[in-house]
């Protein structure tokens, strides 16, 4: 349906599926599962295929998935990312790289959100996982990728420091993305993202905790 502002959306009761994104934004509306029945994913993911376009859901489950699968074979689960995704058009492939690197191992659920978000969205993109700050010389031996990188993407729990560190290194944008995976004064992503706000090193900008969703879309708008 079209209001009268000529918004054109699709009315499910529950959701209403705004069409008109990919005209706007040049990536279609994306599904945040998160506190949606499968069954109301499953409706929004089947409006969103049957435009043709490519279609990404993030923070779903298992269960969400079972049911997206029956209205869509060919969709595709990604359980360290929590996404699913279908694959309809292949977009024409961005020229840049995107760097996605991470503190820990226990980051790469946030950053394979990232990834998977960026790719989805027609962008190449690096993983360098497990290079934080408590053993500096993992990333100091890969510091030739941050330059081959158009944007990298930090994602760091803990007390943050690596955003800062990376973005000390290179010219490139960095996004960092503060995690909740710490101890209790971590404060489940609050003293990363503190440290990431705070830091003294020009060009890194910082989206919200676990968001690596909002950091691999930022990215790949920068690497456009």
């Amino acid at each position: 349906m079209a209001n009268k502002h000529n918004y054109a959306y699709e009315d499910l009761g529950f959701s209403k599926v705004d069409h008109q994104r990919a005209s706007r934004k040049g990536f279609p509306e994306v599904i945040f599962c998160k506190g949606k029945t499968p069954a109301q994913v499953a409706g929004i993911f089947k409006s969103l295929a049957k435009k043709g376009h490519n279609v990404l859901a993030t923070r779903a489950g298992k269960e969400m998935f079972a049911h997206v699968k029956k209205i869509s074979k060919k969709a595709i689960y990604d359980e360290r990312a929590r996404a699913i995704y279908l694959i309809q058009e292949r977009l024409p492939q961005k020229k840049g790289k995107i760097l996605i690197a991470t503190g820990g191992t226990s980051d790469i659920p946030v950053a394979e959100e990232a990834a998977i978000t960026a790719e989805i969205m027609g962008n190449a993109v690096e993983r360098l996982y497990d290079v934080g700050v408590a053993g500096l010389h993992r990333l100091l031996s890969n510091s030739h990728k941050l330059s081959e990188a158009n944007v990298v993407v930090v994602v760091a729990g803990m007390e943050g420091a690596l955003a800062s560190v990376v973005g000390g290194l290179t010219d490139r944008p960095v996004i960092a993305v503060p995690t909740s995976i710490g101890y209790g004064a971590n404060f489940q992503g609050i003293a990363p993202l503190l440290t990431m706000l705070n830091s003294c090193a020009p060009g890194v900008v910082v989206v919200n905790i676990d968001n690596g969703f909002g950091a691999g879309y930022f990215a790949s708008v920068i690497n456009k």
